[in-house]
């Protein structure tokens, strides 16, 4: 009886053991809502199957309605792994312990992808120029605060450099998602919007007769593909089980393959690093000097001040790239 009660135990504490390692191998996978969920789950989930049977984790995806909904989970740990624009993986792994492990590869074999300004066909805007001498009689379809392509880089390449304020110098600026700008366009309930050539990839595969609705105006210069991020104090047994996973996929199988190209036209994942991430600090720094030269209600010693302090913030950044 009492080697019974011994035996009992001993499998009440085995399943307690085998109980905690599968919560620790249990992951969430946050999508950047570039998107509905309901497109994005359709595309990723079979990505997610192949993870899970291939590295017995127990990966489930997690969407939020913005791309900040991605960030916090990640910051309180309710994401583990994520897929982000270069934008928002600085704020995921600044704030959110995270750092980038991999990006993807696109099928046409660019390094990256375009933010883009777009209209309808039918509009009244025509180049590019007659939309910057014309801000003040405009709708702008804008991105998520914290989305590269459709904020970060127009804000800085066509914008601030163009000596526009977004913020000021619109008629009125409606921040969405990429679908839903480049809806809003077809459907001309914005004059102009900022997109990427990624939602420009979908369209074309899925719905080609609403792309003959877009009108292309401006194409930025080039962004280093999405990164993935992972939380800096995964287990390492399961980083490596993910590097494994992504460095392998979709490289020979046809299955995996078609699954990618599902994914806006990808082809698979390279190693990256939270260096990739540089460009776009710099970026973000230039324009945010920018401002505060063009603060009119800011001193001018708070200037110098603020102004320093980001020269030194951008000759750290050179420094670190120039290894």
């Amino acid at each position: 009886m009492k080697s019974a009660r011994l035996f009992l135990a001993g499998v009440a504490v085995a399943a307690c053991f085998a109980t905690q390692v599968v919560r620790a191998e249990t992951l969430n996978l946050g999508i950047i809502s570039t998107d509905n969920s309901s497109a994005l789950k359709q595309r990723w989930q079979p990505l997610i199957d192949d993870l899970n049977k291939q590295t017995g984790l127990d990966v489930k995806p997690f969407f939020a309605t913005d791309y900040a909904g991605i960030i916090e989970a990640m910051r309180f740990n309710k994401v583990q792994i994520g897929y982000f624009g270069n934008a928002s993986a600085i704020e995921a792994v600044d704030r959110g312990n995270g750092e980038v492990f991999a990006k993807v590869k696109y099928k046409s074999g660019e390094a990256g992808y375009y933010s883009l300004l777009i209209t309808n066909v039918n509009s009244k805007w025509k180049t590019i120029d007659q939309v910057l001498k014309n801000t003040h009689d405009i709708n702008l379809g804008f991105g998520d605060p914290n989305s590269t392509s459709g904020t970060l880089v127009p804000s800085y390449y066509l914008f601030a450099k163009n000596g526009i304020s977004v913020r000021n110098d619109f008629k009125s600026v409606l921040p969405s998602s990429h679908e839903a700008n480049m809806l809003a366009v077809v459907n001309n309930r914005v004059d102009i919007a900022t997109n990427n050539t990624d939602m420009v990839e979908t369209l074309r595969q899925n719905h080609p007769d609403l792309l003959k609705q877009v009108r292309i105006l401006w194409k930025s210069p080039l962004i280093p593909s999405d990164p993935l991020v992972w939380r800096r104090d995964l287990p390492q047994a399961t980083k490596d089980k993910l590097r494994n996973f992504f460095d392998h996929y979709a490289q020979s199988d046809p299955h995996e393959q078609a699954i990618m190209a599902g994914i806006t036209g990808l082809s698979g994942f390279t190693d990256s690093s939270d260096a990739q991430l540089i460009p776009i600090r710099q970026m973000a720094l230039f324009q945010k000097k920018q401002q505060i030269q063009n603060d009119a209600h800011m001193s001018d010693s708070d200037k110098k001040t603020q102004l320093a302090a980001l020269d030194q913030k951008l000759s750290q950044l050179d420094s670190v790239a120039a290894k």
